[in-house]
This record gives C-alpha cells, structure tokens and sequence, in this order.
C-alpha cells in the first residue's frame, strides 16, 4: 500500500539522503534497472515540481531513460542497507540485474511504468519534461579535474541533467 506524500515536505530528508546515495530507477520493456546517485535535486521550474537528476553520458541507465523519459527516485526512509547502495552504485545493469541480485521487491508505480522499490519506501514518479547534456567549457578546471580526471577509465564522460517531473509521490508501507 501506498501513503501518498507531498515530496517538498520530505525535501530536506530527501537532500540530506542523497549525501549518502539514493537509487534512480527506470523501466524498458521488463528490463529493470536501478543505479544510485549522489546528485541531484528537488525545485520548481516552469510551474512544476522537478527532480533533476544527473546521469554520465556512459551509463545504461541513460540509455534506458532516453528510450522512455520515465524515472523514479528512492530514498531511504530511517535506515536502508548500505550494501543495497553500494551494489547498485558499482555494477552496471548491462551485467547484471541487480534487482533480482539484492532481491529487492518493487511495487508497481500510480502514474508512470516504473515500479518503487519497497527497501526504499519513500518514492517519487518522474517523467522528464527536459534533459541537457552539460557544456563541459562551463565547468570550472577545479571540477573538470576531480570529477571529470582523464587519467580515470569511465569517468571522462560527462553528465546529462534529466529534469523529471514530479508526478507522483507516496511512502510504500508494508
């Protein structure tokens, strides 16, 4: 079951547990694939509430989010297994399922086709409205070098910003 949420009220929640990972999920087809990312955030833009997350050009989640523009975002509620965000923060779904890996249970969206995930309660549906790559002669040297090194295999790519719009919100309870 499903509580519904207004996301803002869990806004600092959210902000404060993406310090740590939080897990971006997408759908394609019945592959199911969820990563986890430490940037993004949470605002109003065009009169919508937006969740923009930021996905590097490489991954397989970027590719399955420009096949269906659809997203969601869980977070943790209280405590969440740190090995769940590390798995999912170190494989690639080209290679595994890291669904079926974890054994973690989804639970079937309201409003998009992309299920939550139940180990991560707090849920928000997102369908992208807009998506920009970043101008890499915008990002200062200091940050091109620590987050951009050319001397690190797969990190020379840079991201896309996905701005999804909030659709949905809710807290999967047990």
């Amino acid at each position: 079951m499903n509580k519904a949420i207004n996301a803002f009220d869990y806004a600092g929640y959210i902000c404060k547990a993406m310090t740590k990972g939080i897990l971006l999920t997408t759908k394609r087809g019945d592959e199911v694939n969820t990563m986890t990312i430490g940037w993004g955030h949470m605002g109003i833009e065009w009169g919508k509430p937006i969740f923009v997350a930021y996905i590097r050009d490489s991954r397989h989640t970027r590719k399955m989010l420009d096949d269906t523009y659809e997203f969601t975002v869980n977070i943790p509620y209280e405590s969440v297994d740190a090995h769940i965000l590390g798995y999912c923060g170190s494989k690639s779904g080209r290679d595994v399922n890291k669904i079926c890996e974890l054994n973690l249970t989804t639970v079937e969206s309201e409003h998009i086709g992309v299920p939550g995930i139940r180990e991560l309660p707090i849920t928000l549906e997102c369908k992208v409205i807009y998506r920009q790559k970043q101008d890499m002669n915008g990002i200062p040297a200091d940050i091109q070098t620590r987050y951009y090194p050319s001397d690190v295999s797969g990190n020379q790519d840079y991201h896309i910003a996905y701005y999804g719009e909030i659709v949905g919100a809710y807290l999967i309870e047990e």
